[in-house]
């Protein structure tokens, strides 16, 4: 699925002003319209480090109504929600009904990271496609919107990224000594997110692979297709 993707697609600052504005607009007034019908939606993020989640996420949030939805960021599992099923913590902060939620990374770290780094074993990992699926399935059954984007860069774009946050003082806390580490093992983990994208792309929450070399082109593409599969629910 990666491999098809064009990097190279580009937009240009005056074209993006005018449709990230455009977008904007059009997602708070479904905000709204999410309140008036009790419709939920669950926007989940995955991708590379440093490949623009946290601005994609900005430009969703940036004029909504903040009593209208959540952003949920989430590392690896701490305290009581060790001793649960790894699905108990997320459950938690699914979107009640006319509310939108952001999971920053998600339950996704169980066939990701969890999978590369060791952190649980082989039948656990291979188990985990089924359980996420059907997770999802419950939701989109109880009349949740689940839009679920996997946001790729190459690997020499990634390099840029992070040299250029070393230097930068206000963004340099985002470089972490686990960035490098994960970097390291970028074959590995190209691996398993085609595993991922082909084993959880299904027909009621199907995966939205962005090409996120251009940041004005990924964050336009993924307000487009958020604003087209809540309109598609609404209708």
């Amino acid at each position: 699925m990666l491999e098809k993707l064009d990097l190279k697609k580009k937009m240009s600052r005056e074209e993006y002003m005018r449709q990230v504005g455009r977008l904007q607009v059009r997602m708070r007034e479904l905000e709204f319209e999410m309140l008036n019908n009790k419709v939920s939606v669950l926007c989940v993020f995955e991708g590379w480090d440093a490949a623009g989640k946290g601005g994609a996420i900005k430009r969703i949030t940036e004029i909504l109504d903040p009593r209208g939805y959540t952003v949920s960021s989430f590392a690896a599992p701490h305290g009581d929600d060790r001793t649960h099923h790894y699905l108990y913590r997320f459950w938690k902060d699914l979107p009640p009904a006319s509310k939108l939620a952001i999971f920053d990374r998600s339950y996704y770290g169980r066939v990701l990271v969890e999978r590369v780094e060791g952190f649980c074993t082989e039948q656990e990992w291979q188990r985990a496609y089924r359980e996420i699926n059907e997770f999802e399935a419950h939701q989109v059954s109880a009349g949740m919107v689940i839009c679920k984007y996997w946001l790729q860069i190459s690997k020499a774009e990634q390099l840029r990224r992070f040299k250029g946050r070393e230097i930068d003082p206000f963004r340099s806390y985002k470089l972490t000594e686990e960035d490098w580490r994960n970097r390291a093992k970028w074959d590995e983990y190209l691996v398993v997110v085609e595993d991922m994208l082909q084993h959880t792309s299904t027909s009621h929450a199907p995966w939205t692979p962005v090409e996120a070399e251009n940041k004005y082109f990924a964050r336009v593409k993924v307000l487009r297709t958020l604003v087209e599969a809540i309109e598609q629910r609404l209708n």
